[in-house]
């Protein structure tokens, strides 16, 4: 009797123990704050949920907007990312203790579209623990507020001055403090005020004049926190809007 209470006690414990291991994985990293259209979340387990604000996003999503649709997601450390329609984010990784910044580790992989964001706590404390990858570059934060857009032939509706559709790439502004750009090609540092480009994987980012520049913004009612007015790539009146 008391080897099957000691067998069933041990059995108990395990499955405690391994319910705590899929709750310490399900831990929400960020949350929908903004949404005006679908956004779709594709989960590590291969599942796919349709989120609405206040969703909880967790690492290893893939987050999908629809046409017209943008999304602001805001995560654990203050983070901010603000996703523009037809854009692809991975959350490829996501680690945040506010108490152990030796552990910070975020990675967020844009596979498609154009997004905003503003740097969070961990890109403050530990700048190399944040890192923006593309399929052309890796972006790397120094506390900052920047804009990236990839164009695959599916840039057609974004403005530019010459009137013609941006080259394929990514495009990239900086708002606030800097980004470092790099790929096997080489790498550049953008600052405020600045605008880049990299055409693919095999070439190196450069700096592009402010005329040629693509500036990526988003609607008031998207960017704007009501109540302080301030934003996340809030378009104002001469800015090269991307729509």
């Amino acid at each position: 009797m008391r080897t099957q209470v000691s067998i069933l006690s041990a059995l108990l414990v395990a499955a405690a123990g391994a319910l705590a291991g899929v709750a310490e994985a399900a831990s929400p990293v960020g949350q929908v704050t903004h949404l005006s259209g679908t956004l779709i979340a594709k989960r590590a387990d291969g599942s796919t949920k349709l989120f609405s604000t206040k969703s909880e996003v967790q690492e290893g999503d893939t987050l999908a907007t629809e046409q017209e649709t943008y999304a602001r997601i805001k995560f654990a450390d203050g983070g901010e990312v603000v996703l523009r329609p037809g854009s692809q984010l991975k959350v490829a990784a996501y680690a945040y203790d506010q108490a152990k910044p030796a552990s910070d580790n975020i990675v967020l992989n844009m596979l498609k579209g154009g997004l905003r964001a503003v740097t969070g706590l961990v890109g403050k404390r530990n700048r190399d623990a944040v890192n923006f990858a593309t399929t052309t570059a890796t972006i790397g934060i120094r506390g900052t507020h920047f804009g990236a857009l990839i164009c695959q032939n599916d840039c057609g509706g974004v403005p530019t001055v010459t009137g013609k559709p941006p080259e394929n790439g990514l495009h990239l502004d900086v708002a606030d403090g800097a980004i470092v750009v790099k790929n096997a090609a080489g790498q550049q540092v953008i600052s405020s005020g600045q605008f880049g480009f990299v055409q693919s994987a095999t070439t190196p980012p450069v700096i592009v004049p402010p005329a040629q520049g693509i500036q990526v913004t988003m609607p008031t009612s998207i960017s704007q926190n009501s109540s302080s007015g301030r934003g996340v790539g809030k378009a104002k009146e001469g800015e090269c809007a991307v729509q």
